[in-house]
């Protein structure tokens, strides 16, 4: 009897502790189950912030002098946010038409490509505040006086892209559009008087104006339609993004936003 007892003890024992053991292990793995937003502290655990880029997109990303170190508007965007947030900022250059496949896929935690923001890349991806607004503009000879708004295009004629969005601009202004293959065969079709005009992008015309100080051009016209790029996150990593929206906000005040801009154009193309 003692022995059955004895028995009886060790097996309630036994059960007792295995399961405390097993109370013991749910207990501590709850919070890891528990899900939630955990990108702001893996940046802060793991001391950087991936941030995906083209590297071939001047003047944004670029390398300096061909084969130089990386640099441009975006990446000392970047670089001024990962230093704002405490970490390190790590570069990956990512073709354009496989960089949100790279971030869907965590390859890095963010896109700073100049990517514009739009209703169908809100619903799948998170944005910061955007650091770059910018407009479409009509740029003519600096002494054209003939044109001075979007309508004065009708019947003029201009240099475009035929796959841009600045295409369909100045055809909707009721220009006459001659093919080119990009922004510099249409400046020099300009400038040579052999169009009236171009319409493109406002930064790509202050870069070009900031280099090329005696292009005589100018910019006649303005669209009243802003364009805003912003860096991109992943859907739900809202304390990440939020975390770069107040560094954002710290840059603008302290004036490092407009300093990096007018090296690159000239201007503020920040707010």
């Amino acid at each position: 009897m003692n022995s059955l007892r004895s028995r009886r003890s060790v097996l309630a024992a036994t059960l007792a502790s295995a399961a405390l053991a097993l109370s013991a292990c749910g207990g501590g793995s709850a919070p890891a189950q528990s899900g939630g937003d955990t990108s702001l502290s893996d940046v802060k655990s793991k001391g950087e912030l991936v941030i995906a880029t083209e590297g071939t997109y001047r003047p944004f990303s670029f390398h300096a002098d061909g084969a130089g170190e990386l640099t441009g508007f975006d990446v000392e965007i970047a670089q001024a946010v990962a230093g704002k947030l405490g970490v390190k900022a790590t570069f990956q250059e990512t073709q354009f038409d496989g960089i949100f496949a790279g971030l869907e896929s965590k390859r890095f935690d963010t896109i700073a490509n100049q990517i514009s923001i739009n209703d169908e890349r809100k619903a799948k991806y998170e944005f910061s505040t955007p650091y770059t607004i910018s407009t479409g503009v009509v740029v003519t000879k600096a002494d054209n006086s003939s044109i001075n708004s979007f309508a004065d295009l009708k019947g003029k004629t201009t240099a475009q892209s035929l796959t841009s969005n600045f295409y369909k601009m100045a055809v909707e202004a009721g220009a006459n559009v001659q093919a080119v293959e990009g922004w510099a065969q249409s400046a020099t079709l300009v400038q040579q008087g052999r169009v009236d005009a171009t319409v493109n992008d406002k930064l790509t015309y202050l870069d070009y104006a900031k280099n090329t100080p005696d292009s005589g051009l100018k910019v006649a016209a303005e669209a009243p339609e802003k364009t805003e790029s912003a860096m991109v996150f992943r859907k739900g990593t809202t304390e990440l993004t939020a975390a770069v929206d107040k560094a954002l906000a710290d840059l603008q005040a302290d004036g490092t936003l407009a300093k990096i801009s007018e090296k690159y154009f000239g201007a503020d193309v920040t707010k």
